[in-house]
């Protein structure tokens, strides 16, 4: 099991759309930054501030459903309290995606009132919407659209190019940007954290390595899912500080899991290879449990 010291991922396509970005941010009226609930801090890109510029600004917490309820609270009150829009959905479900609309019109009202004065009522509201890779940018687009309207898979680099379309009776106007990630991870956790969600390619990381730091970090934080999900022990797991490892707990939850899943290979082996691929798509599902794996108080 090989160690990840730095996930990097940086593709041609995503320094293009840099660059498409920063020429049409004069075109729209306002930003939508989607970010991953689970990993608020993370799904953020550090370049996005540089790129926005003083342009009016929205965060939404996509996949809220699959985060901790209490946690995403937190990250709220975080945003209110520092003068930052946001706004928690889940496009699987729905959940408040109703509640963007009158949210976006709260953050451009001083915009809306000046069209309104020069008799420009009819002018629709254009946005850019940005945000890492398998974040939920096409399913939010989708949801707004009560339609189709773009390409959704569960992996990154899906959307290619930029596109403008036209939602909620042509009110809005939402130039659709592809996926972008930053040339470089300086925290080596932030990299981890965004491979865990899929932002990150998983033939770019050992998934083995990736799965068990998984597992180590749930088991730290929320235990008592893991043993629901998986009905394995957590008894009698090694020390990562005396065996000189950061994810020796998780690599042997891993092969418990993989045990317990019947996970087998000739002579009886344990899969781990396959119980890693388990596992990362069981967290990504939201079949494990509700997690979220940074809080406001943790970030410098």
């Amino acid at each position: 099991m090989s160690e990840i010291t730095n996930v990097q991922w940086f593709p041609g396509h995503m320094a293009k759309t840099r660059r498409i970005m920063q020429s049409n941010m004069k075109l729209v009226d306002a930003v939508i930054e989607m970010t991953d609930a689970r990993i608020p801090y993370s799904s953020r890109n550090p370049e996005m501030d540089k790129l926005v510029g003083a342009k009016p600004r929205l965060i939404i917490l996509n996949k809220c459903d699959s985060a901790d309820e209490a946690v995403t609270s937190e990250w709220l009150e975080y945003y209110r309290r520092i003068g930052v829009p946001a706004l928690a959905t889940d496009c699987r479900s729905g959940k408040n995606v109703n509640k963007f609309l009158p949210k976006l019109k709260e953050l451009l009202k001083e915009q809306l009132q000046r069209w309104s004065a020069k008799g420009m009522t009819g002018r629709p509201i254009r946005i850019m919407i940005v945000g890492i890779p398998n974040v939920g940018k096409s399913s939010f687009i989708n949801r707004l659209a009560g339609a189709k309207l773009t390409k959704v898979e569960d992996r990154p680099g899906v959307t290619r190019g930029k596109q403008w379309i036209s939602l909620q009776n042509g009110e809005i106007e939402l130039l659709d940007m592809p996926g972008v990630l930053w040339h470089k991870f300086e925290d080596k956790q932030v990299g981890e954290h965004l491979a865990f969600t899929g932002a990150v390619k998983d033939n770019v990381v050992d998934t083995e390595y990736l799965s068990s730091r998984l597992l180590q970090l749930l088991l730290d934080k929320y235990p008592q899912q893991l043993t629901d999900r998986y009905g394995i022990s957590l008894d009698d797991l090694p020390d990562d500080e005396e065996q000189m490892s950061d994810c020796m707990a998780g690599y042997e939850l891993l092969t418990r899991i993989g045990k317990k899943r019947g996970f087998l290979i000739s002579g009886g082996e344990i899969n781990t290879e396959r119980a890693a691929a388990a596992v990362l798509d069981e967290f990504r599902g939201g079949k494990i449990g509700r997690f979220t794996l940074e809080k406001p108080a943790e970030q410098g």
